[in-house]
């Protein structure tokens, strides 16, 4: 069974380019390290709600948007020892120096599967 580590995070407008080059170059690393599968998304229909929502999960600003992504894993076990070892990568080293979001405001946590219609 697949181990899902979730993430939702507020990226100003201007750095979406940023963001992706980022994820771009880390992405390959998650793999190399036993991820299955890296998946970014940036928020285009993200409404308001009534008592919460996404973006005020992370307290996104005026001129920033949400991306919602995630990273696949075989299982918990694999997911934590390829965090270990992608933590440590020193390709990690070679990306921005600033990351292109405010990461005091990302919400992220590990989830096991529940249900998966999908044919991966």
């Amino acid at each position: 069974m697949s181990y899902i580590d979730g993430f939702v995070i507020p990226v100003p407008e201007d750095k979406r380019d940023a963001y992706r080059e980022m994820a771009a170059m880390a992405a390959p690393i998650f793999i190399e390290h036993g991820a299955t599968r890296v998946v970014e998304c940036w928020g285009d229909d993200v409404p308001d709600g009534k008592v919460t929502d996404f973006r005020r999960a992370v307290q996104a600003e005026a001129g920033e948007n949400v991306v919602f992504s995630w990273i696949v894993w075989p299982s918990k076990a694999a997911r934590d020892a390829g965090n270990a070892k992608v933590m440590a990568d020193p390709r990690l080293k070679d990306g921005p120096q600033e990351m292109p979001f405010d990461g005091k405001r990302l919400v992220f946590g590990g989830f096991s599967l529940l249900l998966d219609t999908g044919a991966d």
